[in-house]
């Protein structure tokens, strides 16, 4: 496959922000491989947090889906029609599928989208958690979200049974997630210090802990995972103030062992200790 380099954009006096996170991808069979694997269509509405230079924003507008780009940086922001061009050999056709909004997606208001919308973006490593936060507790949620992330980041968030973060139950409660293809730090401008892979959400129409309160279920894991190397009977006895005898029988009650730590419990786990005790 074909790397493209930063100078080769003819626009060399765009440089990445390293204090904003940016690593440019210019691979075209990776990024086709995203767009793919994301499943985007001339049906779809897309978000992209973060367009930067606009390597994937051109792919995406291959497939004739209409692309919403917010975009914090205000010089790539105005530069981004331009690089477009560029990228997909002139194209003004397509540019009328884009829309470019210069703001913090972190302060951007979702209800500006329509619903429905699909998330395709390679984001900054170091607010991941926050963006995907974002996407899933939105009144307006979309309907996937496809990311380029750390792949630390995105094993975590697919992680099984017995292996669980607070990360992957605050993206499972909400979407079934699946890993895509790996992508090696070597095709990124600059390169980062690891590897990324890409990860995909499908947000289900009735999230796995609708028939509860939300609050009080983040709330009962987040105490379970006070102290991770402890075991979850403990951290719990702690942070709720119960005693050791009635979270053991809880436990008991439940079929979950007295020496589980935090990781080791399933989101049923977590909903049932949530019915006995909040």
């Amino acid at each position: 496959m074909k790397s493209l380099s930063v100078k080769n954009s003819e626009n060399p006096e765009i440089r990445a922000d390293k204090s904003l996170g940016q690593h440019f991808l210019f691979d075209q069979g990776i990024l086709t491989e995203i767009v793919n694997f994301a499943g985007a269509s001339s049906n779809d509405v897309i978000l992209e947090i973060g367009p930067g230079l606009g390597s994937l924003t051109a792919e995406i507008l291959r497939t004739g889906a209409k692309i919403l780009a917010v975009e914090y940086d205000k010089n790539l922001a105005e530069n981004l029609p331009l690089n477009i061009q560029k990228f997909i050999g002139g194209g003004d056709d397509l540019l009328q599928n884009l829309e470019i909004i210069n703001a913090d997606f972190l302060q951007f208001d979702l209800n500006q989208v329509p619903q429905n919308y699909k998330v395709v973006a390679n984001i900054p490593y170091y607010i991941t958690a926050k963006i995907v936060k974002k996407l899933l507790t939105a009144d307006n949620k979309p309907k996937t979200i496809t990311l380029l992330i750390q792949k630390e980041v995105a094993e975590r968030l697919a992680a099984g049974d017995g292996d669980l973060s607070i990360l992957a139950i605050s993206a499972q409660v909400y979407s079934r997630v699946t890993l895509g293809p790996i992508v090696q730090r070597e095709f990124f401008n600059p390169a980062p210090k690891v590897h990324s892979q890409v990860v995909k959400m499908e947000l289900y129409d009735k999230n796995l802990i609708s028939d509860i309160n939300e609050k009080e279920f983040f709330r009962l894991v987040k105490i379970g995972f006070s102290s991770p190397r402890k075991k979850v009977l403990r951290n719990l006895s702690g942070g709720l103030q119960e005693s050791p005898d009635k979270i053991r029988e809880i436990f008991t009650k439940l079929d979950i062992p007295e020496n589980a730590r935090a990781e080791n419990l399933t989101i049923d786990d977590w909903k049932n200790i949530h019915n006995d005790v909040m």
